[in-house]
């Protein structure tokens, strides 16, 4: 009976999460299904290092200055909550 009302929520925040995916292709010019690969993407990299609150994680695509000129840029931002770091071995 609880677990309805989880889903409900677990739904809306997925469509905020995809929304998202659609304004942020807006900004890049770039397709949804690319945006969403690189984020899993980057997800499994950093998780191979840490644990990382994906539920807390955000991407962000907005403008920043280009290095070489004055114009603006579109550029990814990452807010990546980390848990705890992953002790690695020492080969």
């Amino acid at each position: 009976m609880f677990d309805f009302f989880t889903r409900k929520g677990k739904s809306k925040s997925v469509a905020k999460d995809r929304l998202k995916l659609v304004l942020i292709h807006d900004r890049a010019n770039c397709s949804t299904e690319v945006l969403e690969l690189m984020r899993a993407d980057i997800i499994r990299t950093i998780s191979k290092y840490m644990e990382i609150d994906e539920e807390a994680l955000e991407f962000k695509v907005g403008t920043t200055k280009s290095d070489t000129s004055e114009n603006l840029v579109p550029a990814l931002f990452a807010n990546i909550p980390i848990k705890s770091v992953k002790r690695q071995e020492v080969l």
